[in-house]
């Protein structure tokens, strides 16, 4: 019995934010769509790929001869229905370029599914979440069971006939076996793999790496800061201002949260540290905030090649109390950095010490980076 896939790539990528489509994208030694091609060719008689509008030519370059290249649609549903017009196979597995890693191992078992009697058959992953569905004011209006839920992956296989009967409803779905189950027909779940993602954004890209045996050379580096109260300062702390809340003495703003944290990254990655970057010889930085200079250091640690994964620091003193505005803290250091992903605790010392005393304010941060 013959089989005929379908890899859908006529995505534009907008969501990558590579200015190009995603099947394009390069992921290890060659592209999404390549790696595609080559998990379904041993087990498949043809293959069809839906190029984006334009692309068709370049793709047809890329992937060489033996492969039919059509041009896709505006929806998915759209570019699957123009491939089945040259669909040749009695079976015909449907896949997304995006899920690039999905293994040959995968669709043999999907066509297997399709031989021994079902006519839709697909790949899913057992839910490990706690799923809930809201309303349009985001409260909850159900809980799910868990053990019932899939998370569906491609490629999914069906009975040529049968797929192509769904596709003339002229219905749309987020995959083919939604067709499929709105017109009431049956779909089998087989085990998916993990190794079957969507790569929809750059840190999905970088979790198939992963999976290619490209793991990232993760570094971790720990920062510290202290400052006096200095009265007639503002307190600038974790990249807020505190209002009646005596300021600290310093070069810069005296944010010690922001500098811990600018020293953890510079320890992470072998950059320096605080005072070498930004110190008093350098008087462009005296009185810059707290949010300026991690900007300026997530410019120094990209420059240099690494990604900052997560950064976490905690604040160490009798005041302010924190907790009222940690998620403002959150958010502030979060921005500041580009959107990574931030821990802000607080404790004392108990009485003891400089932060102990009342007489100042301490940090100690920790980052974890990896090379790009």
């Amino acid at each position: 019995m013959s089989v005929s896939a379908i890899i859908a790539a006529a995505g534009s990528g907008e969501r990558f934010g590579a200015g190009y489509p995603k099947a394009l994208i390069q992921l290890g030694d060659r592209t999404l769509l390549q790696h595609a091609i080559a998990a379904l060719a041993p087990v498949v008689d043809q293959i069809i790929v839906a190029a984006p509008v334009g692309f068709e030519q370049q793709i047809s370059q890329l992937i060489g001869d033996g492969i039919t290249v059509v041009s896709g649609g505006s929806t998915r549903s759209e570019s699957v229905r123009k491939a089945l017009a040259v669909v040749t196979g009695e079976f015909v597995l449907v896949h997304d370029a995006a899920r690039a890693l999905a293994s040959t191992d995968l669709a043999h078992r999907i066509i297997s599914a399709l031989q021994s009697g079902s006519t839709a058959a697909v790949p899913g992953l057992a839910e490990v979440d706690t799923v809930k569905s809201i309303d349009a004011q985001g409260r909850v209006t159900a809980t799910f069971d868990r053990s019932t839920l899939r998370r569906i992956q491609t490629p999914q296989g069906f009975s040529t006939q049968v797929l192509r009967d769904a596709h003339e409803s002229g219905k749309e779905a987020t995959d083919d076996a939604g067709l499929i189950e709105l017109l009431g027909g049956q779909v089998l779940v087989i085990d998916g793999e993990e190794s079957a993602l969507k790569i929809t954004t750059p840190s999905d890209l970088n979790s198939a790496l992963s999976f290619l045996g490209f793991n990232q050379s993760y570094r971790t580096g720990v920062g510290t800061d202290a400052h006096v109260f200095g009265e007639g300062r503002a307190l600038w702390l974790a990249g807020l201002h505190w209002p009646d809340e005596v300021g600290v003495e310093g070069h810069s703003d005296g944010d010690v949260a922001a500098h811990a944290i600018c020293d953890a990254l510079f320890a992470a990655t072998g950059l320096g540290d605080l005072g070498s970057n930004f110190g008093t010889d350098r008087p462009e930085y005296s009185d810059a905030s707290g949010s300026t200079l991690m900007q300026q250091t997530l410019a120094l640690v990209t420059e240099a090649g690494y990604v900052i994964s997560n950064v976490t620091v905690q604040i160490i003193g009798n005041r302010p109390k924190i907790g009222a505005r940690r998620a403002e803290a959150i958010a502030a250091i979060s921005k500041a950095l580009g959107g990574v992903s931030v821990s802000v605790s607080a404790t004392t010392t108990d009485g003891m010490g400089l932060t102990g005393e009342g007489k100042g304010i301490a940090a100690v941060a920790s980052a974890l980076v990896y090379k790009q």
